[in-house]
């Protein structure tokens, strides 16, 4: 089957795409929402630290004057506030907050004085919330409440003490470590009327345009404000995103690879595919042509009286016999390529004098070629022996010698050479002298199906399972091989083998 390997490509690199896409746009709304989370941070710092602030100055007035320090004073400090244009018209609330002095005790009092119209809007519209006696007030006109209420705590406090802005920044500070932005930031006080400066944190040498301005007005009057200059969120941002950046990032990496992995396996499939389609048809033209030409000669013989005529009849058995044995190597190696599939494979090792194995196979070989075959074979030193599987060991050398032979010219000379190396293992070269092998073909010359190109003369192609079946079986008996060639300079085939141990 065809794989549409293009269509496939397509659709996989716009999933790639969409994927990068989506992800992407999550990232994107992880960061603004981060941001905003940045955002809200420095706020609740300003105002905690600016509440925190005011109250520390209360606390420590209170404890002034609870050691005696204003034993002698007597005074108070009254102070309104209204919020919300609604609550304005129907509910003023007068806070006052006194010092007596009666015994040297020193008491504190926080005065609330309701005064509003009866059946009001506002009264109206809360009534049912906390019942017909309770003030209605909903959770954002609480928070404004407490606003209000705070602003005018800064108004009497400031009149008694100063503010702290070494103690606000410190609030300050401690609150967005806590946050998880522990960004850098400096504080002024300044009065809004003509922007003068009361006190400030924020060194000349820093340059303001790059920074992010924030405004907190702190007196109910909104005379006066805190400004802070905070370095841009970016970064801390950022920060706060490290393990999602680089788990999407680890993400699209295994994403890739698995794309990448698909398309490579889709495409050694194709070219599987396509290497055993040329197999079968190659594979199949050479089973019949020994298989027509044995019949042609038997028919010759029974039908032609070609038999009566000694010569005649040696000549067409003669054929016979080349043919079938063409057709039984063919059989051999299909045979020994579903044999070298097996998991089971078992080989059965016993000690093997390379000569005696060598000279029947080269005179099998000579006896086979329609070729001028000069074989030159050298032992160094005489009376080599391995430990291997002698039909394996037999047919990988028929095979080097077969290839040899055929991708050679006319006059072909082969050398092989047996020797030991200075580990101690079996060394077995053949070299010859025919058309060589390019670079790029020597990358795949051991893999199932593969042929060299060499035009279109058939007999030369080979069937692709030679080379493959001599690497596999050597990697079964703990052995190699290799190869170095050039084209037009012939090649030389080195094996290795474990040399018998002792």
């Amino acid at each position: 089957m065809k794989l549409p390997i293009i269509p496939i490509a397509l659709l996989v690199l716009f999933s790639l795409l969409g994927i990068f896409a989506f992800q992407g746009y999550w990232l994107h709304d992880v960061y603004r929402t981060t941001q905003k989370r940045a955002d809200t941070a420095i706020r609740d710092a300003i105002q905690n630290a600016d509440h925190i602030e005011v109250f520390f100055r209360a606390d420590s007035l209170g404890k002034e004057y609870a050691s005696g320090g204003g034993a002698t004073q007597h005074g108070s400090v009254s102070f309104s506030t209204s919020f919300d244009k609604e609550v304005e018209e129907n509910q003023i609330i007068e806070k006052t907050y006194s010092k007596t002095d009666t015994t040297n005790a020193v008491h504190y009092t926080l005065e609330v004085n309701q005064n509003k119209r009866p059946d009001t809007t506002f009264h109206r519209q809360n009534r049912n919330v906390f019942g017909e006696s309770g003030i209605g007030l909903d959770y954002h006109s609480l928070t404004r409440l407490g606003y209000k209420l705070q602003q005018s705590l800064h108004t009497a406090m400031d009149s008694f003490t100063a503010i702290s802005l070494a103690r606000f920044d410190s609030v300050m500070e401690s609150d967005l470590k806590a946050s998880g932005f522990p960004i850098c930031h400096y504080s002024k006080i300044v009065v809004l009327r003509n922007d003068s400066v009361i006190a400030s944190s924020l060194p000349a040498s820093v340059d303001t345009t790059k920074l992010k301005r924030w405004r907190q007005v702190y007196d109910i009057e909104y005379k006066h404000a805190y400004i802070i200059f905070t370095e841009p969120t970016d970064k801390a941002v950022l920060h706060q995103m490290v393990g999602i950046l680089i788990s999407s990032f680890l993400m699209m990496l295994i994403i890739i690879f698995s794309f990448g992995y698909l398309i490579r396996v889709i495409l050694r499939q194709r070219s599987l595919d396509e290497m055993k389609s040329d197999f079968t048809n190659n594979i199949t033209h050479e089973l019949k042509t020994p298989i027509a030409v044995a019949y042609a000669a038997n028919d010759a013989l029974l039908h032609f009286k070609q038999g009566e005529v000694k010569e005649q009849r040696d000549r067409y058995l003669q054929i016979s016999m080349e043919q079938l044995q063409r057709l039984s190597h063919l059989v051999e190696q299909i045979l020994s390529m579903s044999m070298e599939r097996r998991r089971t494979l078992t080989l059965h090792l016993e000690k093997i004098v390379m000569r005696e194995l060598m000279k029947p196979l080269i005179e099998q070989q000579k006896l086979k070629a329609k070729k001028t075959v000069e074989v030159i074979y050298v032992e160094e030193p005489e009376g080599l022996t391995v430990v291997a599987d002698r039909t394996h060991l037999g047919n990988i050398i028929s095979n080097l010698l077969d290839n040899a032979i055929k991708y050679s010219g006319e006059l072909v000379t082969v050398a092989i050479c047996c020797r030991t190396d200075d580990q101690g293992n079996i060394v077995v070269s053949v070299r010859d002298n025919g058309i060589g092998i390019s670079a790029d073909s020597q990358k795949h010359i051991f893999e199932k199906f593969y042929r060299v190109p060499t035009g279109n003369k058939h007999d030369s192609k080979g069937y692709g399972l030679g080379l493959y079946y001599v690497n596999t079986i050597l990697t079964k008996m703990n052995g190699s091989i290799r190869v170095e060639s050039e084209p037009g300079k012939g090649s030389i085939f080195i094996v290795t083998l474990w040399k018998e141990k002792g």
